[in-house]
């Protein structure tokens, strides 16, 4: 998997740029120039691929939905090149987390699409989500309750203003509710009660602290929710938005005709009608459970908040950044020392960056984080530090990072000292493997060199790279003055030996 360029900056104020939402039930496009700032929606794509459908018991996604989502991705690959589109993010939710084969599925989809997809955490899709709904809402009085029905995961979310302050994503969908107890397309009353115990179930840990937290107005922002309004519309049963009173009603109507095929609800599109029974069971179960009597219907969602999410990058507001920052905050991080590995890290990698194939800039943005959270474990234990702040970084909520991108800055801060025996290292894409090796030589070379802590200038190092090797040149007597960090490059060099990878150095 490829990830995009985190600091890629668009030459044209007017540049055009695309979010691609892959989610579980449906495939969603949004393209929009930039704006000043702001994102002026140019063009937008939907399709109903329903990908979730196509796992199996065993948590493989058949080659029915798979090529039902290629075909999808080819026409949106299609579009995205004929509008010349300069800043697009991909992103895959729930089904992609989850799907056993999903690393071969991802290779096939990026050669369609023609773009890189992020495979994003469920809290991270939820932060997306807020983002979109909080652009298209007034959100600056009172907090606000957002509630995102997808087809794998449901998404809670609570936020003031731009800002969300919990977030939530619960592993039941539209379409996988409507498998476990609609599948052979019956409708009933002990069915609907089924599906609702089941959401029950996934709510329980969460409800009582959302109710606490309380909210000003309640927001819905998926297609079942658009879908019960409309619904509700047509029969009447609320004038704007959707109540709990109207879901309850429409879960009565859908009971009557006892089969999806035989349902008639005006408003209620062919393309929704089979996974329309799991989706309203899961809102009534939400808005019963967390007692909200309205939702007003959001237009933002996913898609905008990634476009948003793009400008927040694009003028230094990037989330990930603040995600780093409170890490460090959080973990008691030494700043100083931090800096100062930080510092000699980017000179290291400016020396060796071309010959090593690491110019692109997301190679010095993961050096950087890695950089800065190298310590974390030390706030667990002393002993075996660098495993404690790996796992604390593979197994954090970070905002704004895709899944790669916190594996891969978890594995630099596990392999930073001592034996290189992190296996995620074997386990990476083919094209990962040489490039984070490379990394992590660096980021050990910089966090020996500052062993001592000392606020003292090091000297100029030249460093001379090979394949699998680096020369390292100090000035003249430079090791002989620091026997300590002799001791640790001669034990270095055999460490490194043991992966492959051959170090040596030499006097002046």
């Amino acid at each position: 998997m490829v990830l995009p360029d985190p600091q890629a900056r668009p030459g044209d104020p007017a540049e055009v740029m695309a979010a691609v939402d892959l989610g579980s039930n449906s495939f969603h496009m949004v393209v929009a120039r930039n704006q000043h700032g702001e994102p002026s929606i140019v063009d937008r794509l939907r399709e109903m691929v329903r990908l979730a459908s196509g796992l199996d018991a065993d948590g493989m996604l058949d080659a029915a939905s798979q090529e039902r989502a290629l075909s999808c991705l080819r026409r949106f690959g299609q579009r995205l090149r004929d509008m010349r589109a300069h800043q697009v993010r991909v992103v895959g939710t729930n089904t992609f987390r989850r799907a056993r084969n999903g690393e071969a599925f991802l290779v096939k989809a990026e050669e369609a699409l023609g773009h890189p997809v992020e495979v994003i955490s469920g809290i991270e899709e939820a932060r997306l989500i807020y983002l979109g709904v909080s652009h298209h809402t007034d959100s600056t009085d009172g907090a606000n309750l957002v509630i995102d029905i997808g087809g794998g995961s449901t998404e809670l979310i609570i936020g003031e203003g731009y800002e969300p302050q919990n977030l939530e994503s619960l592993y039941v969908g539209c379409v996988g509710v409507s498998r476990a107890h609609f599948d052979d397309g019956k409708l009933s009353a002990k069915r609907f009660e089924r599906a609702r115990l089941a959401v029950r179930l996934e709510l329980r840990p969460v409800a009582a602290a959302f109710r606490r937290r309380g909210w000003k107005r309640a927001l819905g922002s998926s297609g079942t929710v658009r879908a019960a309004r409309d619904v509700a519309h047509e029969l009447k049963l609320a004038e704007s938005g959707v109540t709990l009173a109207a879901v309850e009603a429409i879960i009565e109507e859908m009971i009557k005709a006892r089969r999806v095929e035989d349902l008639q609800l005006p408003g209620l599109g062919a393309e929704r009608a089979p996974v329309f029974a799991g989706g309203v069971a899961i809102l009534a179960e939400v808005m019963s459970t967390l007692k909200v009597d309205r939702l007003d219907i959001s237009t933002g969602a996913l898609r905008e908040g990634l476009l948003y999410d793009m400008l927040g990058r694009l003028h230094d507001e990037d989330a990930r950044e603040r995600a780093i920052r409170a890490m460090q905050r959080r973990y008691h991080v030494d700043l100083e020392q931090a800096a100062r590995v930080e510092a000699t890290s980017a000179v290291l990698l400016e020396q060796v960056a071309r010959g090593w194939q690491l110019s692109e800039q997301r190679y010095r943005q993961l050096l950087i984080w890695a950089a800065r959270l190298h310590e974390v474990g030390l706030d667990i234990a002393h002993a075996r530090y660098h495993h404690h702040g790996g796992y604390l970084i593979g197994n954090s909520d970070l905002p704004g990072f895709v899944r790669l991108e916190q594996q891969l800055v978890a594995s630099l801060v596990t392999l930073h000292r001592r034996k290189l025996d992190d296996p995620f290292l074997d386990d990476l894409p083919s094209s990962w493997r040489a490039p984070m090796l490379r990394l992590v030589v660096l980021l050990r070379l910089a966090t020996l060199l500052h062993r001592s802590r000392s606020p003292s200038d090091l000297p100029p190092i030249r460093l001379t790279p090979g394949k699998n090797s680096l020369k390292l040149e100090f000035p003249q007597g430079w090791l002989d003055a620091n026997p300590l960090t002799r001791a640790d490059i001669e034990q270095e060099e055999a460490w490194l030996q043991a992966r492959g990878f051959e170090l040596s150095r030499a006097n002046g």
